[in-house]
């Protein structure tokens, strides 16, 4: 997507027949129409893979800044093209909006997805949970929204700089807007017709890294056998409320789960502890209190994930 001069009435498009004052803003040109919310670690990381796919993305953020540089596997580095943009008002429909905020920081970018819905547009919602649609639907207007489930080992290490430390993978549902998707990145996307089960499985490996949230440590942590326990005990309530809501995960999910992490190399971490060590806010309700609000709907006692909740929470606020 590249960012085009023209000489607009306000808010209309270009029509040199217009009679009226007219002024000159910047708008998103709709060919090919990409915009990035959400500049982040996972944004800057897939705007690096539109571009690589020959693609012009607009990135746009809460704040204007530099373009980001997204350094590889192996010291390879891309500089995104363009800089962040923080001025919602420059800005018309897209073909393509990928949301890459934590969920937590959704309604903060109800701005940029009003104006860059249109009825063409495609919300990619590249998040962590289950409740993309629920989440976002109500801020995308006529948009179709897209839930993507995103593995993409990237750590912003300094401002400007994202550490891309393995190859980005999303998963989407086996329908049109995900088969797009897979054409428009330089990036594996696998397609579903499972969706809400590999969402599940994503959610439990997420609910799991609590664990070293609330430790402050890395994936060394799962090496002490209390941690570890307190993993496996997160994972089961996790796959048992997954199940309910109709998740095909069978009962021995939460020990493969359990396996994975324990088997990490000890210095990966996971986005929501470099937000606390960063003092950022935490991504705690999407990861954690989902499963409590849902294991309550369905009347499964959720104990262990109750706890780690309100510890997260509490974290949340200190910070």
């Amino acid at each position: 997507m590249r960012y085009v001069d023209q000489t607009l009435r306000p808010g209309k498009r270009p029509d040199h027949r217009s009679g009226g004052r007219a002024v000159t803003v910047a708008i998103l040109d709709r060919v090919p129409g990409i915009a990035v919310i959400g500049p982040g670690a996972v944004g800057a990381t897939l705007a690096a893979a539109a571009e690589r796919a020959g693609h012009h993305v607009a990135l746009c953020g809460r704040r204007a800044g530099p373009a980001p540089v997204v350094e590889g596997p192996g010291g390879k580095r891309h500089a995104l093209a363009g800089p962040v943009r923080a001025d919602p008002a420059r800005a018309a429909p897209a073909e393509w909006v990928l949301l890459t905020v934590k969920t937590h920081q959704t309604a903060g970018a109800a701005g940029w997805l009003r104006v860059l819905c249109g009825p063409d547009t495609v919300v990619a919602v590249l998040q962590n949970g289950v409740e993309h649609r629920a989440l976002v639907g109500p801020l995308a207007g006529p948009a179709h929204v897209l839930p993507v489930i995103v593995w993409c080992p990237s750590e912003a290490v300094s401002p400007g700089l994202v550490l891309q430390r393995g190859p980005a993978r999303l998963t989407v549902p086996d329908e049109p807007a995900g088969a797009r998707l897979a054409a428009l990145l330089d990036a594996q996307v696998d397609r579903t017709r499972d969706f809400g089960t590999e969402a599940w499985r994503k959610l439990c490996m997420n609910a799991v890294a609590a664990v070293m949230v609330l430790a402050g440590r890395r994936a060394e942590v799962y090496g002490d056998p209390k941690h570890l326990a307190l993993a496996r005990a997160i994972a089961a309530e996790c796959v048992a409320v997954g199940r309910a809501e109709g998740a095909r995960l069978e009962p021995a999910t939460a020990d493969a789960i359990v396996a994975q992490l324990a088997a990490m190399p000890p210095d990966m971490g996971t986005s929501m502890l470099y937000d606390r060590l960063a003092g950022r806010r935490l991504e705690w309700d999407a990861r954690n209190g989902v499963v409590a609000r849902l294991g309550a709907r369905h009347g499964i006692p959720t104990p262990v994930s109750d706890d780690v909740s309100a510890r997260l929470q509490a974290l949340d606020g200190a910070g």
